[in-house]
């Protein structure tokens, strides 16, 4: 009677198991069944003969699919020239991030538009679009493999004269021929566990400048670095945009990084409140938002 009663009890476990089971794979596969308003491997939409990179964001109101009563944006404009560095500070959950997602068109807007050279990038094909977007985030993304293939990675067709351009520029040739014993062609381990965070970084920027993007989008790119590494890639990314005139967008979590930006806008509750060079910004005094934020030490 006892085995009986616990191979029922057992039985009865494993029923109010496959019943969850059942509801989770329902609610999986119709999420895997969803067609995607935003389809990466369309064909269609227009492709620019050249590409300038100028950005223009206009009156953007968006909120995220899972917090619809929260906007991440409430009237977002901001006008980027071609070729120009604009570096956007603010407090956390002000929508800095927000804008790199909606630049890369992951979402679209529910109000307004963004512009790229007056195109509205909506009507723009999405592959191609991507393909003018050079992105660093702040956790490089490595995979496992060569150095040559995760640079090789940005950009089809690459051949090895692309890539070692590439890792000059990202200031990451000298330690990948020197440092690294087999050069280009050593293996990074999984997630590039061979490395240090500093040269994963490098690396990754160089797979973002692979393709010659004419826009670079840096996503507080030092952030998750220690203090001799973050000099490094700082420096990297410091001699990027001086000698590349590409339009670059960056947020850093230091203030001290982002000054000689050719615009700051600072964005507070989801809108630009502020914007112009850092001397400017320190003009409008006590009563300003950049002002507070260089007093506190804190974007």
């Amino acid at each position: 009677m006892m085995m009986v009663m616990m191979q029922m009890s057992s039985m009865a476990m494993m029923a109010s198991d496959a019943g969850a089971a059942t509801e989770a794979a329902k609610e999986l596969l119709s999420r895997f069944d969803r067609v995607s308003r935003i389809d990466p491997t369309s064909e269609d939409g227009a492709r620019l003969p050249s590409v300038s990179g100028e950005i223009s964001v206009r009156s953007v109101v968006f909120s995220y699919p899972t917090a619809l009563d929260r906007p991440a944006c409430r009237g977002y404009s901001l006008e980027i020239a071609a070729g120009q560095v604009v570096a956007l500070c603010g407090p956390s959950g002000s929508g800095k991030s927000t804008l790199i997602a909606l630049i890369q068109r992951f979402y679209d807007p529910q109000v307004g538009s963004l512009l790229l050279d007056g195109v509205d990038i909506r009507t723009l094909n999405l592959r191609w679009l991507r393909q003018q977007i050079g992105m660093v985030g702040q956790e490089p993304v490595l995979f496992e493999g060569t150095v040559a293939e995760n640079v090789g990675y940005g950009k089809e067709g690459v051949d090895q004269s692309e890539i070692e351009e590439a890792a000059r520029a990202a200031n990451a040739h000298s330690f990948i021929t020197r440092d690294l014993g087999a050069g280009y062609s050593t293996q990074v381990g999984l997630r590039g566990g061979k490395l240090s965070g500093g040269q994963k970084q490098r690396i990754a920027i160089a797979r973002a400048l692979v393709r010659k993007p004419a826009i670079m989008l840096l996503d507080e790119a030092t952030s998750a670095l220690d203090n001799e590494s973050e000099r490094v890639v700082q420096k990297a990314l410091d001699e990027l945009m001086s000698k590349h005139r590409r339009t670059t967008v960056t947020i850093a979590h230091r203030l001290s990084t982002i000054r000689s930006a050719d615009k700051i806008a600072v964005v507070k509750g989801g809108r630009v409140v502020e914007h112009g060079s850092h001397e400017e910004l320190l003009q409008i005094g006590p009563s300003g938002v950049y002002f507070e934020l260089i007093s506190a030490g804190t974007s």
